[in-house]
């Protein structure tokens, strides 16, 4: 399948692509959209970002009759993020069908918008299961003209404990309807909910090898705890980072790190289950307007993230699990560009990473920390590209005047330069001024002397245990 105009769409959804910017359908949008338009389950299994909301928000949008003032297609996502996100791809892919009309709800919005939104008849709703069963319960959301749920992120739904809500809902759906459920991954409680909710289920599966996101770098760095800071910061500036996301294991780190990243000067801020939904919703909208640096999140609150110029993911800690590996990567790397993933392993984490490498089926790489001088070097290599850039612009008032004084009162040109240099590497600087310089620069020094003592362990040594390579999944 080459175009979207050899899916047998309508004119208005074609120019409703046409305008989205998408020339050809991705592999899971050219597997997807036809057994939805001819009305069979379909299982789909992709990793995020790969343009599974298009597979099934085109046959959604095709399927409505705008005649009919009733829900007539369901979407249950796992979080408020996501269920905005898919609201968002749904109301432009409907942007020249007349009389079609998406609601999100979710918990945490008036309820008054969503009654109204619903009492106007909105055909597609898009919510959080808890939301939606509320409602249910309300008499405020009747399902009786549905003819297709879907469940997007199944198992990120399930892993959030929503597998009762998502059978109530399932259960008040009518039974002849379309179930279609998009993972990236299929344990057995998915499995469980295809076998009783599904009819023969068209089963559209990526190929493992593309699971990981091929156009994302993945290394990793063996470091202490105590270093984890100096290294995530050199690597800031040694690559010169200016969007990316940190994931850490719990609440409390995500704090502490955005905490240490905005003393040091970096844009930073915290993405956890402990916000408000207004401050998450303000934070993410600065995040997606590049108003900050760096998102620092934990797993949870992150479901949904989808932002396509991100160009890193750190793990700051090590996921307990490498399906949420897989969800943290998908971050970065998106429609085609290229990415990083970087992950911090200390001491036995290193086995874990061998988890990772099988369950993936790709090889992370061991790089070495940079040093203090190759960071220093790279931020004079980031100047001398602007001065360059400048330069051969000729984008510049002329100061002429100026230089001929300085070289009258006996300053040679290189000395002139030199000057401007350091001038302007200090102004680099302040924009990052370290808090506790004094106390930064000394931990700097302890970093590199423990990366200069530090041996590398034996990936593959003879010694391991079984227990030692066992890969816990901790909630």
């Amino acid at each position: 399948m080459n175009l979207f105009s050899e899916l047998g769409l309508s004119p208005e959804l074609l120019k409703a692509i046409d305008k989205l910017g998408f020339e050809k359908p991705a592999p899971i949008q050219a597997r997807a959209i036809p057994p939805l338009m001819q009305g069979r389950d379909v299982v789909g299994q992709s990793q995020t970002g790969s343009g599974k909301t298009l597979a099934f928000g085109v046959p959604a949008v095709e399927k409505v009759d705008p005649s009919l003032r009733a829900v007539q297609i369901l979407v249950l996502c796992p979080t408020r993020e996501l269920a905005i996100q898919v609201s968002e791809e749904i109301h432009k892919l409907a942007a020249f069908k007349r009389g079609i009309h998406p609601l999100p709800i979710f918990g945490g919005q008036s309820y008054e918008r969503q009654f109204s939104g619903l009492r106007q008849g909105a055909q597609i709703v898009i919510g959080t299961p808890g939301r939606v069963m509320d409602h249910m319960r309300r008499g405020t959301l009747r399902l009786d003209k549905t003819k297709m749920v879907i469940l997007d992120e199944a198992d990120v739904m399930l892993d959030m404990g929503f597998r009762d809500d998502i059978e109530f809902i399932l259960q008040a759906v009518p039974a002849e309807r379309q179930t279609v459920f998009f993972s990236a991954t299929l344990p057995r409680a998915i499995q469980e909910l295809i076998k009783k909710y599904a009819r023969n289920p068209e089963n559209v599966r990526i190929e493992q090898k593309t699971l990981t996101v091929p156009t994302v770098d993945q290394v990793y760095y063996e470091v202490d705890r105590r270093f984890k800071i100096e290294l995530l910061t050199r690597l800031i500036d040694i690559h010169d980072l200016k969007l990316g996301i940190i994931f850490c294991n719990t609440k409390r780190m995500v704090d502490d790190l955005v905490d240490h990243l905005n003393a040091q000067g970096y844009s930073a801020d915290r993405l956890h289950g402990d916000m408000s939904q207004g401050m998450r919703d303000r934070v993410m909208h600065k995040f997606r307007k590049s108003g900050l640096e760096f998102l620092v999140a934990t797993d949870v609150a992150a479901r949904g993230i989808d932002v396509d110029d991100v160009q890193v993911v750190f793990n700051y800690d090590l996921p307990y699990d490498a399906e949420d590996y897989l969800h943290r990567i998908g971050r970065t790397g998106r429609a085609g560009r290229s990415g990083r993933a970087i992950s911090f392993v200390a001491g036995r984490e290193v086995f874990q990473i061998q988890h990772i490498e099988r369950f993936t089926r790709t090889k992370i790489h061991r790089a070495k920390p940079p040093t203090q001088g190759e960071v220093e070097e790279a931020r004079a290599n980031v100047i001398l590209d602007k001065l360059r850039a400048i330069l051969t612009r000729g984008e510049f008032k002329r100061q002429d005047h100026l230089v001929e004084r300085l070289l009258e009162e006996g300053f040679s040109s290189t000395d002139i330069a030199s000057a401007l240099l350091h001038q302007l590497q200090s102004s680099e600087k302040q924009e990052k001024p370290p808090h506790d310089g004094d106390r930064r620069e000394e931990r700097q020094q302890h970093f590199t002397q423990a990366e200069e003592t530090h041996q590398p362990r034996h990936r593959h040594g003879p010694r391991r245990s079984a227990k030692a390579g066992r890969f816990k999944r901790r909630r």
